[in-house]
Formats: C-alpha cells, sequence, structure tokens
C-alpha cells in the first residue's frame, strides 16, 4: 500500500531533526577543539598583559611581596629625563620607519607585479623573501661589523671614494647613532610588507588595469589614482603592525649600541628592559609597557578610523 500522507510528514519530520542533530553536534564539536587554544591565549597572553596592569601600580622588585603605590610609577616617568628621551627617540624612528617600510615595498611590489615574465615576477619574489630565514640577531651583528669605525665596510668604502670627510664613528657618535640604527635593513624591501602588497595588487581586476590603459594613463598616474587606493586596506595593516614593532623594538639597540652612546638611542621597549632586568624595577617596568600598550591602541584606533579603503564597506 502506498504510503499514507501522514506517514510522509512523519519520515520528513525525522530526517530534520537528524539533520539538525547533526548540525547541531558539528556546531559543538567545532567550538570544542578551539577550546585548547583559548586556554593557551588566556594563559601565556591574555592573563600575563592583566598581572602587568596590576603590577604597574606597585612598588615589586619582582621577588618580594608587591606594595601599592597608586600611580606614582607613571608619575614618575612623566618626571623621567630618560623616559622622555626614549619617547622622543621612538617618535623620530616611528615616523621615518614607517613611511620608508610602507613606500618601498609597494614600489617593488608594483615593479614586481608589472613584469611581463610570470617565471620572473616568481624568482623576484624568492629572491626578496630569502632574507627572512637569517636570523635577525645575525643581520644586527653584520651591520655592527659594516658600522665599525676601523675596519668596517662603510667607512673603507668611503675611504676608498677619496671621501675621508664624511668618515664618522657611525655607533659612537650620539648625533648619528640613531639615525645609524633606523639604517639598519637598507635597501628596507621588508619581505612580508612586499608580499602582502604584492597579494593585494593581485586582487585588482584585470579590467581596470584594461581601462587605464585604453585611458592612456601613465604609470605613475595608475600608480597614484588606482594602485595606492585599491591597496589601501593592506597599507592600514602594514601600518598598523609596523607601529607595533617598532614601538616594541628592543633588539636592534640593545645589540647595537646598548641605547648609547648616553641615552641618544634610548627607546621606551629598551629602557623598560634595563628598569625590569637591570635594575630589578619591575612595576615600573610595567608601567613603561602600560603606557607603550595604551600609545599603540590610540593609534591603531585612529588608523582603523580615519584610513577607510575603497574596498571597504562604510556604514
Amino acid at each position: 500500500m502506498p504510503d499514507t500522507v501522514q506517514q510522509i510528514e512523519n519520515r520528513s519530520v525525522l530526517k530534520r531533526k537528524k539533520k539538525t542533530g547533526k548540525l547541531r553536534y558539528n556546531w559543538k564539536s567545532g567550538y570544542g577543539m578551539l577550546i585548547p587554544s583559548f586556554i593557551l591565549l588566556i594563559t601565556f597572553m591574555y592573563y600575563p598583559a592583566l598581572i602587568a596592569i596590576g603590577f604597574s601600580f606597585t612598588n615589586w622588585d619582582g621577588f618580594n611581596q608587591p606594595q601599592f603605590t597608586g600611580f606614582q610609577n607613571y608619575i614618575r616617568l612623566f618626571k623621567d629625563e630618560i623616559f622622555l628621551i626614549a619617547m622622543k627617540n621612538v617618535g623620530i624612528w616611528t615616523v621615518i620607519k614607517v613611511i620608508v617600510e610602507l613606500l618601498v615595498p609597494l614600489l617593488v611590489a608594483v615593479m614586481i607585479f608589472h613584469l611581463k615574465s610570470k617565471r620572473m615576477q616568481y624568482i623576484y619574489r624568492v629572491l626578496f623573501v630569502i632574507p627572512v630565514v637569517v636570523p635577525g640577531i645575525v643581520m644586527f651583528m653584520i651591520w655592527s661589523f659594516m658600522y665599525d669605525p676601523n675596519v668596517g665596510v662603510l667607512n673603507t668604502l668611503l675611504k676608498t671614494l677619496g671621501l675621508e670627510a664624511m668618515i664618522q664613528n657611525w655607533l659612537g657618535d650620539p648625533n648619528i647613532a640613531l639615525y645609524a640604527l633606523m639604517f639598519v635593513g637598507f635597501p628596507f624591501v621588508v619581505p612580508f610588507n612586499l608580499l602582502i602588497f604584492y597579494a593585494g595588487l593581485q586582487s585588482i581586476s584585470e579590467s581596470v588595469y584594461e581601462s587605464a590603459k585604453l585611458d592612456g594613463i601613465t604609470r605613475i598616474r595608475r600608480f597614484f589614482q588606482i594602485e595606492i587606493p585599491l591597496v589601501m586596506g593592506q597599507v592600514k595593516l602594514i601600518l598598523i603592525l609596523t607601529v607595533i614593532q617598532l614601538l616594541q623594538n628592543v633588539t636592534l639597540p640593545l645589540v647595537m649600541t646598548n641605547g648609547g652612546p648616553g641615552y641618544s638611542s634610548y627607546v621606551p621597549g629598551l629602557y623598560m628592559y634595563f628598569l625590569a632586568f637591570q635594575n630589578g624595577e619591575f612595576g615600573l617596568g610595567m608601567a613603561v609597557s602600560m603606557i607603550i600598550f595604551v600609545i599603540v591602541l590610540i593609534l591603531t584606533w585612529v588608523q582603523m578610523k580615519y584610513i577607510n579603503p575603497s574596498t571597504e564597506y562604510k556604514a
């Protein structure tokens, strides 16, 4: 006998229940698999950050019981000449490096992208990315040797070219030490930035370039009127990451100048390191880290609010 209408409806309801139960099970199991990641993230990222906020209001040497001091650490820092010098240095460093590390990788990415040979595009991308495998500390040591006032490559080259007047003690002169550190990494083609910009250029529709070609637009106009606006999302990302990296910079000045000569190459991250691990003033060091955090947060908010790529939806 053929099934009745009621039997057909019962089977349909049963199938829907099974499907809903399966989906609910998949949803729960998916989030369950993320639990270990969340536990590790909270334990090693969020918990230390919250602890640092609390200890920044204390006088703590890292071993004994911390003593609550309120805003004394912050008041002391904003009256501290060394901290103010460090903030000035990192401000100069950030402005110059942000411009260079945004513009140079973007120009190189555009030149590679417009090569006619796909094979050559691939080869150049690989060549520019290879330096990533070299540990940063090795690069810093190489640059220290290049800056050596006696046998360094830079002074030797200037002497060979007959430019003895330009020979300097690059890391020993307080007037130029900070700028010498900024020059580390020349020609400033940051591999990560290059790949991000290249991916952004690949996402531009081919029809856009064809229309520009039909309109007779020059390469310079194409760069400023088409490519920069359409990769502004990538510019925003790299700008945020570059600012964060520079404000947290410790290794480069520590290895090459140790903050010297004097305090000419001090930055807040390095000062925080010295306060905590050399002077045993962990509470004051954490106050420095909180100031860095607030500055990064404000700059990130400004960038997210006022840099609006044309490819992003605007509410």
